[in-house]
């Protein structure tokens, strides 16, 4: 993997060039020194060519007043098995001009990563190269996907997505066995602040039929300044042309209904409406940040199924079709999230 520019430690001191540009890059890290009770992470999702195959890794730092660390978490979509490996604060880097980021041997960028992980309850050892990253369109009004939102202060999580899609080579060695990702197909999106939301619904699948087909919706209950406030974000790539929705972009949540197994949302805006079932899957234990604290445990799937359906203004069809291997969470009280 390529690393041009210097690294820097969470301890040392940014350029004021990077705290500018970072606002419009929303994969560069965010943080800096002075902030306490902090989290940032990264999402790497990988699955293989022919499906068999899904991992998500997920680098990160926790800072707190009791038990900052750096970590690299991981999932296996599709036993739901997951590990937690953890480093001092101090091994972890970021690129002073870009993204990367590394957390003690392991190397992350839009270009792929390297993992050397290992502890008691098990390894990874092994590169993953990625082809052209989709990135979603930054402008100074919308700079990334969560739109004007991203200049609102205090809020205690904010949301980038880095890649919608690229191509993935490369395999991964674990106590697993060997996973060969060549020919497959990732995503990478990350989430920065204090806390996650007290309640959301997060749903993720680039793996359709027809490749560079990609989705993700967010549902959140957002406190903010003594209030809050249920706000939602997300996307739907198909064919080059991306269909954004978003609380900023005047979309509606019309819809939202699940039982145990399912879980169906209807999105209306003026130009478009997006239906989506997605079927859950085989489920893991992530940790989640509280007041930058690691000790929220969480449950995901990424071995789900999300039917995806888009109409246009009169009514007509212009997508239908299922993605696989597919991210889910609903974690908190989601029935608070409901129109």
């Amino acid at each position: 993997m390529e690393k041009n520019n210097p690294f820097l430690s969470f301890q040392q001191k940014q350029e004021a060039s990077y705290s500018f540009k970072k606002i419009w890059n929303p994969d560069w890290f965010q943080g800096n020194r002075q902030m306490k009770n902090y989290f940032e992470g990264w999402y790497f999702k990988s699955v293989s060519e022919n499906g068999r195959h899904s991992m998500a890794f997920i680098p990160g730092i926790s800072v707190n007043g009791t038990d900052s660390h750096s970590f690299v978490q991981a999932i296996n979509g599709k036993t739901g098995q997951t590990w937690y490996f953890r480093y001092p604060l101090e091994a972890f880097k970021y690129d002073a001009g870009g993204f990367s980021v590394a957390v003690g041997p392991n190397f992350f960028s839009k270009k792929g990563f390297e993992l050397d992980l290992q502890n008691e309850t098990g390894f990874f050892k092994g590169k993953l190269s990625f082809g052209e990253t989709a990135r979603f369109p930054v402008s100074l009004r919308r700079p990334g996907i969560m739109g004007w939102y991203r200049y609102v202060p205090f809020m205690e999580c904010y949301h980038g997505v880095v890649s919608l899609d690229h191509a993935v080579k490369g395999s991964i060695e674990s106590t697993e066995g060997l996973f060969n990702f060549s020919n497959g197909r990732g995503y990478i999106e990350k989430d920065w602040g204090t806390s996650m939301p007290e309640a959301w619904i997060w749903m993720q699948t680039n793996h359709f039929s027809q490749a560079g087909t990609s989705f993700m919706l967010s549902i959140a209950k957002i406190p903010w300044i003594g209030s809050s406030f249920t706000g939602f974000l997300g996307f739907f790539l198909h064919q080059g042309q991306l269909f954004p929705f978003a609380t900023y972009t005047g979309a509606k949540v019309a819809t939202i209904e699940h039982t145990a197994d399912e879980l169906f949302i209807k999105i209306k805006s003026r130009k478009f409406s997006l239906e989506m079932t997605a079927e859950k899957g085989e489920k893991g234990r992530l940790k989640a940040p509280v007041s930058g604290n690691m000790d929220r445990v969480i449950h995901e799937s990424i071995d789900a199924t999300i039917q995806i359906k888009l109409f246009n203004r009169k009514g007509n069809i212009l997508f239908t079709g299922s993605g696989t291997n597919a991210g889910l969470e609903l974690v908190g009280e989601t029935s608070i999230l409901s129109p």
